[in-house]
């Protein structure tokens, strides 16, 4: 009896206890240095902020949201420490990905749907948490781990309520992605 085995590459991933840790780190860094933690809906916020300044010049001056936003960062929305994060963090998974030889264009999903169903769910579902997070004051990163790591009362609630809601509407859209 010939049995063949194949192998399969095994792919390189850093240990989530590890991963935690270095979050946990960073969370404290950030505090240290910038007085505050982090998030990525601030990021957003300032590239929001600055298209609506190109685009509708006249607009961003008038409407109390972007005239404030623009008075508190000098009128230069993109000079934010959030923005250049979120660059990073962009830069590092980029490169994460070619170090290990994982970065791949693909768009993953389930043989139930098709390529462009899973696009439009991920961009509504991204424009919807984006929405929700200016809602909440912040996103995950934010509102729930740096709210938690100075042991906010409400980053506890947050983490709860986005995970949670999660969980809740899991059984709801599972069909999409298993």
């Amino acid at each position: 009896m010939n049995t063949t085995t194949q192998t399969t590459p095994k792919t390189k991933y850093l240990n989530p206890y590890v991963g935690g840790v270095l979050l946990g780190l960073v969370l404290i860094a950030a505090n240290f240095v910038a007085g505050r933690g982090l998030g990525a809906s601030g990021a957003a916020k300032s590239a929001v902020v600055a298209a609506v300044e190109t685009v509708a010049p006249d607009h961003a001056q008038n409407a109390t949201f972007y005239s404030e936003y623009l008075e508190s960062h000098d009128g230069k929305p993109l000079n934010a420490w959030l923005v250049y994060q979120m660059l990073g963090v962009i830069v590092g998974a980029f490169l994460s990905g070619v170090l290990f030889k994982r970065l791949k264009f693909k768009v993953e999903h389930s043989p139930k749907i098709t390529s462009k169903k899973r696009i439009i769910l991920a961009i509504a579902g991204g424009v919807l948490f984006g929405f929700g997070s200016q809602l909440g004051r912040g996103c995950t990163s934010g509102s729930a781990l740096s709210g938690m790591a100075v042991l906010s009362f409400g980053g506890f609630i947050s983490m709860a309520a986005i995970f949670g809601t999660g969980f809740a509407l899991a059984y709801f859209f599972r069909k999409n992605w298993i």
